[in-house]
């Protein structure tokens, strides 16, 4: 097996959204900016907050931490927008703040605990855990393609 190829694989962005912190593949990020308040959208859902013309491209920016229900959030200079490219869409998501590009090796993943019969969970795919440092790990795809934000549905109609 290609050495490279599994590390890229394995290389995740971590994020923090309050006292958590998260992580999705490396894979899926374009860039990351410092936040910017987009222009609003008329009825749009909350977690959505607005559109930002990135380069000529018009990108939909989705607060995470409204996503997530996860308070009020506040917008300081540790804000950040993580652009991702999803199914060649790209997606700006907004977060607390940026950690770190980590690798997981095999043995640092466990899998999600079960959740019920709830589909909310099912973007989560495990947890990696770094030292003392547990990072929630998220299928960003299936996160942004699912019904409750229909982001990426949305898209190829206005394609």
């Amino acid at each position: 097996m290609d050495a490279a190829k599994t590390t890229e694989e394995n290389e995740v962005l971590s994020f923090r959204l309050g006292k958590e912190e998260y992580a999705i593949s490396i894979l899926k990020v374009q860039e990351i900016r410092g936040y910017e308040e987009p222009t609003l959208l008329p009825s749009a859902p909350a977690c959505i907050k607005g559109i930002q013309n990135l380069r000529g491209s018009i990108v939909p920016i989705v607060d995470m931490r409204i996503l997530f229900k996860l308070g009020e959030p506040t917008y300081d200079q540790f804000t950040v927008v993580i652009v991702l490219n999803i199914k060649n869409h790209v997606i700006g998501m907004v977060v607390d703040s940026v950690s770190d590009v980590v690798t997981l090796e095999p043995e640092q993943v466990r899998p999600a605990p079960e959740m019920g019969s709830t589909s909310d969970g099912d973007y989560i795919t495990g947890l990696g855990t770094i030292d003392e440092r547990m990072l929630i790990l998220l299928d960003i795809d299936r996160l942004m393609s699912s019904e409750q934000l229909g982001l990426i549905a949305a898209m190829k109609q206005a394609a």
